[in-house]
């Protein structure tokens, strides 16, 4: 069986192509192939999980026809462009997510989206199954930690050409939404099998959308539909709460708006959530604090980064709880533990995070962060320190501020020569020169099974990562210093209600 009738097939048993329309869409990919009929029809064969080995044997037919430059970015973009052809239109995937949504409830229809999208390929799922991923005991509980090996190194021959190509600024930015159908280029991705699910948050139009190299389950991005900077204010509770009313099973959080506390994506105002529980969401309190409105419960959570934890039923109550610790904090310096609201620029802001709970109550918890810089942490007083870098120097986001952390792929070649010399069997010369200080630690200690013990020593470097990144240090100057803040934070409570 030819992989164009193998690929309609797939499209048709996975409910992205209609049985009626098998010609249509065969006729589509004749056109990309450069086709003029199909292959013979052959006796049917068992179709493989996914749509990537179809997508694989046909670019490679079209790169040996000439049809394709033999580059890792041309085969992506031909591939893409294949996927995109049994992808049901924008249209299609609107009307049955709203069908579903109103037959069947919120579930059903992200349930149904997030498999099309799988199932289309843009949610690489063949990509994510290479990546490394384990959870193991740290000082700061259990921790949760992916080796991301999804994401293809590039090759140097597409480096070159789009450095040489005009910068056309469309779409802006890798969230926008003018990127589902884009074709793709050279220096951008194409994005042909990509479908995004219109909402409306506080009276704007936000769009719901996966992560093509989702980190967790159904890992969702809601993007607004303007190319505007991430700002957290008052509406962005609003909007959190308007999300999690509407898929009360997602959680939706918000990534800080100031850099090196913020994400990757600073340029386009963007929310992350899904259907997961993190390590940050597991915690208890560590300190309970007097109820800060009727009806409305708070905490210091037992986590090494700091965030205060509100726990009710009444939204409004909750948000203006939220608005007036934003407020607080935005204003708020404390010379003794170095925590300053501005000095060339604004330093304090918040990750919040909300989720409805089974019992039908919101849990949003607000995470301090502050972007200070000085001599001795140029990249951030409150960030991984210099030691650290070995393994973490990236932001630390909100899927790492909850325990799950994004180490890069190159950590697991590097670990194979540490593996070696901790067993006695390779030379701390193999072992990349940032990491010998580190190896040289673990050798004084005495281990049963290497990669426990790997794993493990790996998770307190990353509990670390949480402590540094934490601006009250769970000590008892830092719990005295957090107490100050929160006195500030009722005070901005009085002064609102």
């Amino acid at each position: 069986m030819h992989s164009i009738h193998k690929l309609v097939e797939f499209g048709i048993q996975h409910g992205l192509v209609e049985k009626i329309d098998r010609a249509y869409v065969t006729n589509r990919i004749l056109d990309i192939m450069g086709l003029d009929a199909p292959p013979e029809m052959e006796a049917a064969e068992t179709l493989p999980p996914t749509i990537t080995p179809m997508l694989t044997e046909l670019t490679e037919e079209a790169v040996s026809r000439g049809l394709v430059e033999d580059t890792l970015t041309n085969r992506e973009l031909f591939a893409n462009r294949l996927a995109g052809a049994i992808t049901p239109p924008p249209e299609v995937v609107r009307a049955k997510f709203r069908a579903l949504y109103k037959a069947e409830g919120p579930r059903a229809a992200t349930e149904w989206f997030y498999e099309m999208c799988r199932a289309c390929d843009y949610i690489r799922v063949d990509a994510i199954a290479k990546n490394a991923r384990f959870f193991a005991p740290s000082p700061a509980g259990e921790l949760e930690i992916t080796i991301n090996l999804s994401k293809p190194e590039k090759d140097p021959r597409d480096i070159a050409a789009a450095r040489a190509m005009k910068q056309t600024g469309y779409p802006k930015c890798m969230l926008c939404a003018e990127n589902p159908g884009y074709a793709g280029r050279l220096d951008f991705p194409a994005r042909n099998n990509h479908r995004i699910i219109p909402l409306s948050l506080d009276g704007g139009v936000w769009y719901l959308q996966y992560s093509p190299y989702l980190y967790y389950n159904e890992h969702a991005i809601v993007l607004n539909e303007k190319h505007v900077p991430m700002r957290i204010c008052r509406a962005t509770f609003e909007r959190l709460f308007d999300f999690v009313e509407q898929f009360p099973h997602y959680f939706l959080g918000s990534n800080a708006d100031l850099p090196i506390v913020g994400g990757s994506i600073l340029s386009h105002d963007h929310f992350q959530g899904g259907n997961y529980t993190f390590p940050m969401d597991r915690a208890g309190a560590e300190i309970d604090l007097p109820d800060p409105a009727p009806g409305v419960k708070a905490c210091v959570v037992n986590w090494p980064m700091t965030c205060i934890r509100l726990t009710g039923s009444d939204r409004k109550a909750m948000i203006d709880l939220a608005d007036a610790m934003l407020r607080a904090w935005r204003a708020y310096s404390d010379e003794m533990l170095q925590i300053f609201a501005e000095t060339y620029a604004p330093h304090n802001t918040i990750t919040p995070i909300l989720r409805r709970l089974d019992s039908g109550d919101y849990k949003l918890d607000l995470v301090l962060r502050n972007n200070l810089t000085t001599p001795e942490h140029p990249l951030g007083l409150y960030h991984p320190h210099e030691d650290l870098h070995h393994i973490k120097k990236e932001n630390i986001g909100l899927i790492e501020v909850m325990g799950l952390f994004i180490l890069p792929g190159r950590l697991l070649k590097e670990l194979v020569p540490i593996r070696a010399y901790l067993l006695g069997n390779g030379s701390i010369y193999a072992v990349e020169e940032m990491h010998r200080p580190w190896v040289h630690a673990l050798e004084q200690k005495s281990f049963d099974d290497v990669d426990a013990f790997l794993h493990e020593e790996l998770a307190a470097k990353c509990a670390r990562v949480l402590a540094d990144a934490g601006v009250y240090k769970q000590t008892k100057k830092g719990r005295e210093g957090l107490m100050r803040f929160i006195d500030a934070w009722k005070e901005e409570v009085r002064h609102g209600s």
